[in-house]
């Protein structure tokens, strides 16, 4: 199978800081990958070089056949380590933006998840709490139809009840023709959805491996090794 999203020797410095170190992989449509390692490893450059929102120093990313730009973005549904909306909006302006900017939005869909969390259109996302907000941004990233959806540590910020329905969205959400990229150190809270991990270490690929070879290479859990691995 072709892989959708690839990396090949990808570098990003910024003066005299690494913070991505040829970096090299290749996913492929229909896995469900953990983007794993510490604060500073590289996982949000990373994902905003794919995006097109950093350029890297050197080497390329590939997404859909494609160098990142507005071929890319067309097919890849990004959502934000943190809230990328106005806070004045309500929220019914906010699903009116994502259809005007995304061909693949679905309004019913994204009209259905918003209604499952009880939410008045007419809500103004500044007068929501912090879970609540990235709930609602991530129903709208979901309600496309992309080929790829980077998600930047989803989990983070929001309580434990908040982490299982983000979970629960995501995977109801995405279909076999597309990848998802999750950003997390919530190991425990995703390992059983994932199908893959990428771990990130000292700025480049540690591990790009099945999380159930990894199980029973290292004869653990992802979460356990990963704590082995970073112990302090």
């Amino acid at each position: 199978m072709t892989a959708i999203y690839t990396a090949q020797h990808l570098t990003k410095k910024y003066g005299g800081h690494t913070a991505l170190r040829d970096v090299s992989f290749s996913i492929e449509p229909g896995r469900l990958v953990g983007l794993l390692g510490p604060n500073g490893a590289g996982k949000s450059t990373l994902i905003k070089c794919s995006m097109g929102l950093l350029t890297p120093t050197s080497g390329d990313i590939i997404i859909g056949g494609v160098k990142p730009g507005p071929a890319s973005k067309a097919m890849t549904a990004y959502l934000p380590d943190r809230m990328a909306l106005s806070e004045s909006l309500r929220v019914r302006d906010a699903v009116a933006m994502f259809a005007d900017f995304f061909t693949d939005f679905d309004r019913t869909k994204a009209r259905d998840m918003l209604l499952d969390l009880h939410l008045d259109d007419s809500q103004r996302i500044g007068a929501m709490s912090k879970g609540m907000q990235e709930k609602m941004q991530l129903c709208l990233v979901m309600s496309r139809a992309a080929r790829l959806y980077l998600l930047d540590e989803p989990l983070g910020g929001v309580d434990p009840a908040a982490r299982d329905y983000i979970l629960n969205t995501i995977l109801r959400n995405y279909n076999e023709n597309a990848a998802v990229v999750l950003s997390t150190h919530l190991i425990g809270d995703i390992e059983k959805a994932l199908d893959e991990v990428l771990i990130l270490k000292d700025n480049t690929v540690m591990l790009h491996q099945s999380v159930d070879e990894l199980r029973e290479e290292k004869g653990c859990s992802v979460d356990e090794y990963f704590r082995e691995v970073f112990k302090c």
